[in-house]
């Protein structure tokens, strides 16, 4: 037996090598530099044995084979380093194509997460085995990091299952479940995992004993063969979905489908040459660093306890309550049963509770018809939900979640009949998008167990809850609140109360500048577009109309309250609300929705702009642009200068997860970086004669000065 840092090497009697992969120190198996040496340390030994049968590659992690590269090495990365870059991938390539070369057969037995280069090394090898491990999933997701598969993944999975089911996978950067591996031919069989061992034995025997892994490995040498019109129709179709998807803003996926269009018809090493030159110009770049900085967020938020405090453990919560059963309280009863926390809806009006228990039946219904929920899940997530019109029904619930109108009045009224209900020891959260978490804890004997979740619309598919800390707001609640949102699937971000919180706070000024455009002569459609084109889903004209204008104006009347040097209210709003024209819910409103929630340009609209317009000069799209996005980032960094966050970083990820924020951006101060913060500033100049909103923080003003950046790195 040979054994180093990370793999273990040992050779039984029957001839068989098995190559166990168990990284020392880390709950992952990852392919940073030190373990490709002591991989092509291992290759050097097993190339000289021309005495086995075969090898089997495992993981000695339950539910982890490899997770891929190093991460923190491919974000360290510099783009004016091309031929390191190349370097590495090489160094990839040469140990994959040295388990390829080995003189006898090699199956991987993949049991748990195999993404990435841990993929491209199994592709490596002859057959791979599935284990039935929950966690077993399969693919490359390189682009999802702003860079390609870079290992032979664009090349040998095409000449595995096909260039078009290829080009899906690596393009999507989606990965596999075991049965789908199964079916679209990655792996040869799905074993229980308490045979995968033996079974990959057996195998890599049968393979030996047969001698088809020689042709196998001689024809996966070979151009694919596509012909001309199969290569024009195979390509043009996938650019085509990638286009709709990315909008053209994400290069990797291009890219990606680049290297497998040239390579598909080339010798398997003339292929590999191809998928490096698309490789090297994306590490290291803008997007890659700031895609890569978002991964490294995305695990910081969900080992975040939300407390500073790391003695503070979090409340069992095993039965929740939700007060309200419109749209925000079904969809938030909805998420809670389907990740298995039984929840009680309660509303006064009958009719309503039995409208809120509908849809959350028929949403369940439309995730089964779309196969992400099975029957026996669906029948057990209703089964976890009650309803009841009497509030006495809480008295044995954990938690609490307050979804009724927003009304501060209706709101402590409720809890003053509430909390008498409930145990001393359980959490009344509201899901208030604007109102003072302090303040209305005012009105309750325990505010140390009350704070706000804010969930987002719509709940089922938005991933981000903010879990906001009164004054009085204890780390127990706090820190319950946080892992009850993470065990239920969301992303939660602490905040100090404040008015607009985090989100909504950062979004105001962005709507209120779009608002100011119109009014000097920019056009809906044009502001829309300039937004879109940026990376938004959608641009904020559109959003004033999914959101509600009333809805809008009220947040927006609390905003101008608490921000009056850099809040404009708007009469455009107030007439096209006094008009009946709230948006999608009505109709009608800065567009109309005649079939559905496809706006259209709409000549009435334009009566009430004409009566508020002040100028109608032609603004250039990259003005509005600007003037859309840096009143967003200067707010965000009155937020950071106020300490709203605990993290810098929850500004960027809030931002993402909340309203969409293009991830290839980085979010906003991420954006801000860079573009650096001199330029910014001179940006800003430019508009200073357009209010306090062009102002950043003194905070900002000092970087700027000292030419550091906000996420040094």
């Amino acid at each position: 037996m040979t054994s180093t840092n990370a793999l273990r090497l040992e050779y039984r009697d029957d001839h068989v090598a098995v190559l166990t992969f168990d990284q020392a120190g880390s709950r992952a198996n990852t392919l940073g530099q030190a373990v490709l040496a002591e991989f092509e340390a291992v290759l050097a030994q097993l190339k000289e044995r021309t005495d086995l049968h075969g090898l089997v590659l495992q993981s000695g992690k339950p539910g982890m084979f490899i997770a891929g590269a190093d991460i923190k090495e491919l974000g360290s990365a510099r783009m004016d380093q091309p031929e390191l870059v190349r370097a590495l991938m090489e160094r990839g390539l040469n140990i994959v194509a040295g388990f390829e070369a080995l003189p006898f057969p090699t199956v991987a037995a993949i049991d748990g997460s195999c993404v990435g280069g841990g993929c491209e090394f199994a592709l490596g090898f002859d057959a791979r085995l599935a284990g039935t491990h929950p966690k077993f999933e399969i693919g490359l997701p390189e682009v999802k990091l702003g860079i390609i598969p870079g290992w032979g993944g664009t090349q040998r999975l095409p000449r595995l299952i096909g260039p078009s089911l290829a080009a899906e996978m690596i393009c999507s950067g989606e990965t596999a479940k075991a049965a789908r591996a199964l079916e679209i031919g990655i792996v040869f069989d799905v074993v229980p995992s308490e045979r995968l061992l033996d079974e990959a034995v057996r195998l890599v025997k049968d393979l030996h004993r047969t001698g088809k892994w020689k042709e196998d490995r001689k024809r996966r040498s070979q151009p694919i063969g596509l012909t001309e019109d199969q290569a024009l129709y195979t390509f043009a179709v996938a650019k085509g979905m990638i286009l709709e998807k990315t909008k053209g803003q994400m290069p990797a996926p291009l890219a990606a489908l680049d290297a497998i269009e040239k390579g598909c018809n080339r010798p398997l090493a003339e292929a590999l040459q191809c998928e490096t030159d698309a490789m090297v110009p994306l590490v290291g770049s803008t997007i890659s660093r700031n895609l890569i900085a978002l991964f490294f967020n995305q695990q910081r938020m969900q080992k975040d306890t939300g407390v500073a405090d790391a003695n503070v453990q979090p409340a069992t919560v095993k039965r929740v309550g939700v007060l309200g059963a419109g749209i925000m309280g079904g969809g938030i009863a909805s998420v809670h049963a389907r990740k298995g926390i039984p929840v009680i809806l309660l509303d006064s009006n009958p009719q309503a509770l039995d409208k809120g228990i509908g849809n959350i039946a028929v949403g369940f219904k439309t995730l089964l018809d779309k196969g992400r929920m099975k029957p026996e899940e669906m029948v057990a997530a209703l089964a976890r939900v009650g309803n009841t019109t009497q509030l006495a029904t809480f008295a044995d619930c954990d938690v609490v979640v307050e979804a009724v109108v927003e009304n501060e009045e209706v709101k402590t009224n409720l809890y003053k009949q509430l909390e008498p209900l409930l145990r001393p020891d359980a959490i009344l959260a509201s899901n208030t998008s604007t109102i003072s978490i302090t303040r209305m804890a005012k009105s309750l004997q325990r505010p140390e167990r009350f704070a706000g979740m804010h969930f987002f619309n719509p709940v089922e598919r938005m991933p981000l809850v903010e879990v906001i800390r009164g004054e009085k707001t204890n780390d127990v609640t706090t820190a319950t609140l946080v892992a009850l949102a993470r065990q239920i699937g969301k992303s939660p971000i602490v905040v100090k109360d404040g008015p607009g919180f985090l989100v909504n706070r950062i979004l105001f000024p962005y709507m209120d500048e779009a608002l100011q455009l119109l009014l000097e002569g920019a056009e809906p459609r044009t502001i829309d577009k300039a937004a879109v084109a940026f990376g938004m889903p959608m641009g904020p004209i559109t959003l004033y109309d999914v959101v509600g204008l009333d809805t809008a104006l009220y947040a927006g009347r609390v905003m101008q309250a608490a921000f009056p040097e850099r809040s404009r209210p708007s009469p455009l709003l107030v007439d096209l609300v006094a008009a009946g024209r709230l948006g999608q819910k009505s109709g009608t409103g800065f567009y109309r929705y005649p079939k559905g929630p496809k706006g259209e340009d709409d000549p009435k609209f334009g009566e009430f702009l004409t009566k508020h317009r002040r100028e109608t000069r032609k603004i250039p799209t990259e003005e509005i642009t600007e003037r859309l996005f840096l009143p967003m980032l200067t707010e965000a960094t009155h937020v950071l200068a106020e300490g709203l966050v605990r993290n810098p970083a929850d500004i960027d990820m809030g931002l993402i997860l909340g309203i969409g924020f293009p991830p290839q951006r980085g979010g906003i101060l991420r954006w801000a970086d860079s573009l650096g913060a001199k330029h910014v500033s001179s940006m800003l100049e430019k508009y200073r004669d357009k209010g306090a909103c062009f102002v950043p923080s003194a905070q900002f003003k000092q970087l700027a000065a000292s030419s550091e950046k906000l996420f040094p790195m």
